[in-house]
């Protein structure tokens, strides 16, 4: 691998007595955000026939003509499947058998309603039909990736930049140094410069994150030099608007000097390959100013986890290259793996805020649709390149991590409904700002849908018409077609010895369907809170979601979701009391009966909800649910995993922890990651039973997880095994000695005018207990 340039030593501020950036000299531009119209006056000026968009009066170009007929068809195939279940169901024949007054109203929400809804899962169906034509015979109008032999100017400079807030370290800093030493290997070095962005406010974590990036640039033999190959980081004080401000930030201070600029996320790992083909597809381009790769989930071996990943790869690449298929060139951004044109983001990109108050003001928090929709909006192209590999992030470990990041998407897409009637949309990003808000909204929706049901039933003056053969035949086909095609298109592929064989390909592809049907109504019950609490106004709490595998507690697992879907499930079966009572004999047993079998799939999800999730944190075994990178992993994903320096920076006082004996586990092939506790697979005749044991088991017997330990002190030191404390006294004097000489030599405003202990500000006084707490460890060693 070719050196980077060597790097100019840390700069610190004079304020703080904290390491502040390691960067390149200012070179300021301007983002101005454009102040939103509102929805009511952008109603009256798309009446008034006013247009904002650049691209008004241009010629259509031919993926342009070819998306406009792709999106009818779209919405034909829509249309069509929503018309025939319409149909299956009665029609309008149950409208004209209802009574007048407040039950025909009822019977007229409710077919609306599932109409709307059964609509919403045509849309996924149609894309993923579209998805496997694309897969089969190819897309004519999708951008093309000049040869890896095309020269590249010297005017494409790269900025890579990673945006973090309170992450785990050794996760970012794995990740980015193989990223560093893939893009290094392929001697393009000198276009790249790489940002480290940091958000973090707890003096802790900056340091533990300044220790980190110390290691990293010693590690790459890198940095600064302002010819390319340089590694950067930076702290903000002003910590305002999130990511979208930290990259906005970025931009005002060095976006003059980069022409591109790739956006990873803090648990992204990118090939060097790969971020040299993002750049020869924009110089091959000049009119595209967004140009998204398809991330692909890699990384913890939960069984949440690897039915999450195994679905992204099987099914989730049918949706992906649907969507490329009819949306072309105004496709999504989402915020990380993309590269962007910087001039034209800087200058049409900003955000402002919302007006208002409440949840849905203020801040944009989804701010990566916005900027897709801006960016188009000027006239430039945003294109999806599912077909470009060697991109790769982490999904959630487990349900509550998925829940917690859901509850911010939810907030952010809801706040993004907002602004969909602003002039100059295109007409794909309007679309996408209302389904984005649907993907959340249909979850209360469904849930007032079948209440409206169980309504209606308790006031028929018969049993309930149960529901036709043929509608629940195409509700079938809508749900399970996508996955066997999906299946169907890695076997035609060629691919299928990546997922393990045939066999294992279609044995996983069942056992992810069963968990998606099991974690359906749990998400949907979430989303349903979700939106309540965005449409009330309550504070949105914002936090990153965990990097790490760590099996979820039974204790957390049980007060952050089993109360509220026991309450759910108790509401629901009061309904359902309610239903019986208020009919007369036997036909409200029938009643019931007959309404109590459809809701079963959604009432035991709920009573399970604690042991569905503890168990979706458990490993899998080896060899289920596994994706082509498990198989042969690439290089920079072994890189990655490659954490240990760096989780031993990140303890507070740089030491590393006495091992601590682990629970025998069975033997698996190791994963990406640290292999968490097991989940044994169940072969024998008496699965049923011993699941079924195991769920009792698991509810009265609740067992404690694991936790991480406290820190140790200087005294504790003492009592640990001499030899390897020995080995780390190099490293320990030397990754201090920054530390020991800021306090040798104290700031010069201090020794001009001393002040009382009561003044010193917590920074100085935490350094100075970290030094007597070195020390007392390095005399301890001595001794």
């Amino acid at each position: 691998m070719p050196p980077m340039p060597p790097m100019p030593p840390m700069t610190r501020s004079r304020d703080d007595h904290t390491a502040v950036s390691i960067a390149p000299p200012l070179h300021r531009g301007s983002i101005v955000p454009r102040p939103w119209l509102g929805f009511w006056r952008s109603v009256i000026a798309w009446l008034a026939g006013l247009r904002f968009d650049a691209q008004a009066g241009d010629p259509l170009r031919p993926w342009q003509r070819a998306a406009r007929a792709r999106r009818r068809l779209l919405m034909v195939l829509v249309l069509a499947l929503a018309g025939g279940a319409f149909h299956l169901s009665g029609g309008l024949t149950s409208l004209q058998g209802s009574p007048t007054g407040v039950a025909f109203w009822a019977q007229l929400a409710k077919t609306g309603l599932f109409v709307l809804l059964f609509a919403w899962v045509g849309v996924g169906f149609a894309t993923a039909l579209m998805g496997a034509w694309a897969q089969l015979r190819g897309d004519p109008h999708a951008l093309s990736l000049p040869p890896a032999t095309t020269p590249l100017s010297a005017r494409a400079r790269t900025a890579v930049v990673m945006p973090i807030c309170n992450e785990d370290v050794a996760t970012v800093f794995g990740g980015l140094r193989a990223t560093c030493e893939s893009l290094a290997a392929t001697g393009t070095l000198r276009l790249f410069d790489v940002f480290v962005l940091s958000d973090t406010a707890d003096p802790a974590a900056r340091a533990a994150e300044a220790r980190a990036f110390e290691q990293l640039r010693a590690t790459l033999g890198s940095a600064a030099s302002g010819g390319g190959g340089g590694l950067y980081i930076r702290w903000r004080r002003r910590r305002t608007h999130r990511k979208a401000g930290n990259v906005a930030d970025f931009c005002r201070r060095w976006g003059r000097d980069y022409r591109y600029m790739v956006v990873l996320d803090a648990d992204s790992t990118m090939q060097g390959d790969t971020l040299v083909s993002l750049v020869r597809m924009m110089e091959a381009h000049p009119r595209v100013g967004i140009l998204q790769t398809l991330p692909q989930a890699v990384g913890h071996d939960t069984l949440h986890a690897r039915s999450q990943q195994f679905a992204s790869r099987v099914t989730g690449r049918l949706f992906a290259l649907g969507m490329a298929w009819w949306q072309l060139g105004e496709s999504h951004y989402w915020g990380h793996n993309a590269i962007l044109r910087v001039e034209p983001f800087m200058r049409h990109c900003g955000l402002a805020p919302l007006p208002g108050r409440g949840g849905l003001s203020g801040g944009i928090l989804s701010h990566d649709f916005v900027e897709a929709a801006l960016m188009r909006r000027a006239g430039w192209e945003v294109w999806l390149a599912p077909s470009l590999q060697g991109s790769w992030e982490q999904h959630p470990a487990h349900l509550l991590e998925e829940l917690q990041r859901d509850r911010r998407w939810c907030q952010g897409n809801l706040q993004n409904a907002r602004l969909i009637a602003e002039p100059g949309w295109a007409a794909a990003h309007r679309f996408m700002f209302l389904t984005g808000a649907l993907s959340y909204l249909v979850a209360p929706l469904w849930i007032v849908f079948v209440a409206l049901g169980l309504w209606s039933a308790s006031g028929a003056s018969s049993a309930p018409t149960p529901m036709p053969a043929g509608l629940w035949g195409l509700t079938l086909l809508l749900l399970l077609l996508p996955r066997a095609l999906g299946v169907l298109a890695v076997q035609l592929g060629g691919r299928s010895a990546g997922f393990g064989g045939a066999r294992r390909l279609w044995a996983g592809a069942a056992l992810e369907a069963v968990v998606s049907a099991a974690l359906a109504p749990l998400r949907m019950l979430a989303h349903a809170i979700f939106v309540t609490v965005a449409l009330t106004g309550l504070r949105l709490q914002w936090r990153s979601p965990a990097r790490t595998s760590d099996a979820l507690p039974w204790r957390d697992a049980l007060l952050r979701l089993g109360l509220p879907a026991a309450a759910a499930f108790a509401l629901l079966s009061a309904t359902l009391a309610v239903l019986v009572t208020r009919k007369n004999g036997g036909a409200g047993w029938l009643a019931a009966q007959d309404s109590i079998g459809p809701l079963l799939p959604v009432a035991l999800p709920w009573l399970l909800a604690a042991p569905l999730a503890v168990w979706g944190s458990r490993r899998l075994r080896a060899g289920w649910l596994e994706v082509p990178e498990e198989r042969t992993v690439p290089h920079a994903l072994r890189r990655a995993a490659e954490r240990q320096d760096f989780e031993r920076l990140a303890q507070p006082d740089g030491l590393t922890r006495p091992p601590t004996p682990a629970r025998p586990v069975r033997q698996a092939r190791p994963g990406l990651l640290a292999p968490g506790p097991q989940l044994p697979w169940v072969r024998s005749r008496w699965a049923g039973g011993v699941v079924a044991s195991a769920v009792v088991l698991g509810v009265v017997l609740p067992r404690p997880a694991d936790t991480p330990g406290p820190a140790f002190s200087a005294q504790q030191v003492a009592v640990w095994s001499a030899e390897p404390l020995r080995q780390e006294e190099a490293r320990l004097r030397s990754a201090q000695a920054l530390r020991a000489s800021d306090l040798a030599e104290p700031p010069l405003r201090l020794l001009a005018s001393p002040r009382p202990a009561r003044f010193i500000d917590d920074a100085t006084r935490q350094r100075a207990i970290d030094f007597v707490t070195l020390q007392s460890a390095i005399a301890t060693l001595d001794g």
